[in-house]
């Protein structure tokens, strides 16, 4: 009963926002033209899902979204992982680091359509590019907040390289880098579907343009929703798999 009670306290206020956006796009003088009352994008949501295409474009994007982010998110921790532990490594790297750290993303997409075209590959490109930088900042500061005496350790034992950083450093690092991750999972879906919208003609944020150049409002307010609810499950999915680690390894969630 108390969790039913809080889906719907969480559900209250969406439930007003929509109630009231219906009310002004058919209510007296219809407000805009401009919007699409709730009740036709319900419509034009069940229509993609029937012709298949909310499912190619959501798997599209997805799929683009998770591979930039698989790149993006193991260069930054390979990379992260060297400058924490290695102080002349982050001081020659700094400069580097902190010129191209600020430059948005969607700038290099004209670099990537040069030199990747159009398609997978250079949505994945602008991905990964967004990605790394999050995962090699929160990678780097995690490292170097790993315990010296677990390294004094390793090194007593003989480890190699390789095996300090898979047996010790890694493991120390977990907690900090699900925090990371769950951060990249919203960057890597927000891009691909801007990425979309600007330059590639696949995915969830082409839909959307289609549907805005065909003076469909109904069908993008349907794309938005259901960009929100992949959004809001892609992120529970990540929260879960967070906590799960947090229990497997004793943590406090």
């Amino acid at each position: 009963m108390a969790r039913l009670f809080r889906w719907f306290q969480a559900l209250a206020f969406p439930a007003v926002l929509i109630a009231a956006l219906e009310w002004y796009t058919r209510g007296p003088g219809a407000g805009s033209e401009a919007l699409a009352p709730p009740s036709l994008a319900l419509k034009a949501f069940w229509s993609a899902i029937a012709d298949g295409t909310l499912w190619q474009a959501t798997a599209f994007t997805l799929g683009s979204a998770a591979l930039g982010l698989l790149i993006g998110a193991l260069l930054g921790l390979l990379l992260g992982i060297v400058l924490g532990l290695s102080p002349r490594a982050a001081r020659m790297g700094f400069l580097s680091i902190e010129v191209l750290r600020p430059v948005p993303s969607v700038a290099l997409i004209p670099l990537s359509l040069l030199v990747f075209g159009f398609g997978l590959r250079m949505e994945v490109a602008v991905v990964a590019f967004a990605t790394f930088w999050p995962m090699l900042v929160l990678a780097q500061a995690a490292a170097r907040q790993v315990e010296p005496r677990l390294l004094e350790v390793a090194l007593a034992l003989g480890l190699s390289p390789r095996e300090r950083v898979t047996k010790i450093v890694i493991p120390a690092m977990a907690a900090r880098l699900f925090v990371a991750l769950r951060l990249g999972v919203a960057i890597a879906l927000v891009v691909a579907v801007t990425v979309e919208i600007a330059a590639n003609p696949n995915g969830m944020g082409y839909a959307i343009m289609i549907a805005q150049q065909s003076l469909d409002p109904a069908l993008m307010l349907a794309w938005l929703f259901w960009i929100g609810v992949v959004g809001f499950l892609v992120n529970e999915l990540a929260e879960r798999a967070q906590a799960w680690v947090a229990r497997r390894m004793g943590g406090v969630r």
